[in-house]
């Protein structure tokens, strides 16, 4: 697999923060009725659960709280995005040069995938905190209780619970998630641009179209593997926790 044509480090830092700020304005809505879905409590027989589905969801959550209720949460993402692609494309690139004893030699699909694992370990620094910071804030609006006023806040408690610890409070899951579906991100993503390129082209001369459609087709295989650990990461991460006298349990704050 050929070398795709070198980027300034400063060009890919700005076009990944405002593709990633793109990107979480499309899809910080459905990401907002995922966690309160995931984490809802579950149905017993004398009570109902809050959300039937995702439409349900999203009508009452835009019914009780307007628009601006879809987007609860998303200043933590949103303030690490840029950092967070450009440390994700480090993380790849470190991965490939690591593997590439000569620079000319093409990659193997199976070293892009562990060069993208590689990239999700490096992620997890910024994702873990946000992700916890993001899903507390997500769902206490559907909870009834406004325990904080807003990311800075929620992060400032949480120091002064645990410290940082309380803040990367579910690393471990954000690393099962991200790790082996960053992976599969960039497999399936360097795949497809070659795929698509026509024959006697470069794959930098891909239409916008088709790298569009490379890069939505990569992202709903990362969610394939990456939803599973998710589910358990955000019941993890919104959990309250007990202390008992021969063990710390943790049991669902909704």
């Amino acid at each position: 697999m050929g070398e795709d044509e070198r980027v300034s480090p400063l060009k890919n830092f700005l076009a990944g923060g405002v593709g990633g700020a793109c990107l979480l304005l499309a899809g910080h809505p459905l990401d907002t009725i995922k966690v309160r879905l995931q984490t809802q409590p579950k149905a017993s027989c004398t009570q109902f659960v809050l959300y039937t589905g995702t439409y349900d969801c999203f009508r009452k959550t835009v019914t009780k709280e307007g628009v601006l209720g879809l987007y609860k949460g998303m200043g933590a993402p949103l303030a690490g995005v840029a950092p967070m692609m450009a440390i994700s494309f480090f993380g790849f690139g470190l991965g490939k040069q690591l593997q590439q004893r000569d620079a000319g030699t093409p990659l193997t699909y199976t070293q892009i995938f562990l060069s993208g694992c590689l990239a999700g370990i490096f992620t997890t620094v910024i994702v873990a905190p946000g992700e916890r910071i993001k899903c507390l804030l997500q769902v206490q609006a559907s909870s009834g209780q406004f325990k904080y006023a807003g990311p800075l806040d929620c992060a400032v408690q949480l120091y002064k619970e645990q410290g940082l610890r309380s803040i990367y409070r579910g690393t471990l899951l954000t690393l099962i998630r991200d790790v082996p579906s960053n992976g599969l991100y960039f497999l399936t993503y360097q795949y497809l641009k070659h795929f698509l390129t026509p024959e006697g082209q470069s794959v930098s001369q891909l239409s916008t179209p088709n790298i569009l459609l490379a890069g939505g087709l990569a992202g709903i295989l990362n969610w394939t593997i990456a939803l599973p650990p998710d589910v358990l990461k955000s019941n993890f991460q919104t959990g309250e926790k007990v202390s008992t006298t021969s063990k710390t349990a943790y049991r669902s704050s909704t």
